[in-house]
C-alpha cells in the first residue's frame, strides 16, 4: 500500500441475537479493538422510524457502539445527521464475541436510555426480561444482566459514560 492511500475500513457484521434467533445484522465499521472493547460506527439500521417518545431514531442518525468481551453490556452514542448528541441507547448483553468478521452479541431484554444532557435516565423492557424467563432457566446471568444495568444507571446518574468510553 502507498504511503498516500488510507488504510480501507475494516468493516464487520453486528448480529445481535435474541431468544436464539437473529434480530437484526448490520454492516459496522471497526473503529478499535484494544481485546477487551471494540467500538463500531453504524449508520441507524432500522426499518424507517423508530419513536420511543423520549427519542426517535430516524434515517441519518449514527451510532458509534462500544462493545466489551468481559462485561453484560454494549452502549451506543446516538447522533442525528448534524452531527448532534442524541444521548446513549445501553443493552444488557452477554459479552461480545467476534468471530472473523462477525460481533455477535446476545440481547437479554434489558436497556437503558440516557439523554444527551443527562437528565433523562430510564430503565426500559424491564417487563420484558421478566417474561423472558432467564431468571430460572439461567439465575447466574439474569444476575450478571441486572448487575450489569445497575452499573450503567450508576454512571449514568454520577455524571456520564465519559470515563468508560475512553
Amino acid at each position: 500500500m502507498s504511503v498516500n492511500s488510507p488504510d480501507p475500513a475494516r468493516l464487520l457484521d453486528v448480529i445481535l441475537v435474541k431468544a436464539g434467533r437473529t434480530k437484526i445484522r448490520y454492516a459496522a465499521e471497526l473503529l478499535s479493538d484494544d481485546g477487551t472493547r471494540l467500538a463500531v460506527r453504524a449508520p441507524w439500521a432500522g426499518d424507517g422510524v423508530r419513536d420511543f417518545g423520549f427519542v426517535r431514531f430516524e434515517r441519518g442518525d449514527v451510532f458509534t457502539e462500544y462493545y466489551w468481551r468481559d462485561r453484560w453490556y454494549a452502549v451506543k452514542e446516538v447522533r442525528d445527521s448534524a452531527g448532534r448528541l442524541k444521548g446513549w441507547y445501553c443493552d444488557i448483553t452477554r459479552p461480545a464475541a467476534l468471530s472473523g468478521t462477525e460481533l455477535v452479541v446476545e440481547d437479554l431484554d434489558l436497556d437503558l436510555w440516557v439523554s444527551a444532557d443527562g437528565t433523562d435516565v430510564r430503565r426500559l423492557d424491564e417487563d420484558e426480561f421478566e417474561e423472558s424467563g432467564l431468571a430460572g432457566s439461567d439465575p447466574a446471568a439474569a444476575a450478571a444482566a441486572v448487575a450489569a444495568l445497575d452499573e450503567l444507571e450508576g454512571l449514568a446518574r454520577a455524571g456520564g459514560f465519559t470515563a468508560l468510553l475512553r
